[in-house]
């Protein structure tokens, strides 16, 4: 499924997620509210609730009542294995076989992006 037909609360998960693993919201870090993430984002609460509601479902945050919601200890150790997951079983081989298709080798793309690097 490509980024486009993915539905927002699925993109807006994804961004949070992305920020949990890159530390930008650590464990036991508060997240931003609904409504805070939604106007950050120009989403509607709602969608950014059902987002929200996917971590906690998922047992990556925490709900206070009245508080906040809060990342929970391994919750970045748990999404990256869970995204490496995704990407290995569900991203990559779309991208192995375009690669395929348009005649890249791994090896020269490799090579290439070393000695840019």
């Amino acid at each position: 499924m490509t980024n486009q037909s993915r539905p927002v609360y699925l993109k807006l998960r994804d961004k949070i997620a992305a920020a949990i693993i890159e530390g930008e919201y650590a464990e036991g870090a508060m997240l931003p509210s609904v409504r805070a993430f939604a106007a950050e984002q120009g989403a509607n609460p709602l969608t950014v609730a059902k987002a929200y509601q996917q971590f906690q479902s998922d047992g990556l945050v925490e709900v206070q009542r009245g508080v906040g919601m809060y990342v929970v200890p391994g919750a970045a150790d748990r999404l990256r294995a869970t995204e490496r997951s995704q990407f290995v079983t569900e991203e990559w081989p779309e991208i192995r076989a375009r690669m395929e298709r348009l005649g890249i080798d791994p090896a020269d793309l490799l090579a290439q992006s070393l000695e840019r690097a």
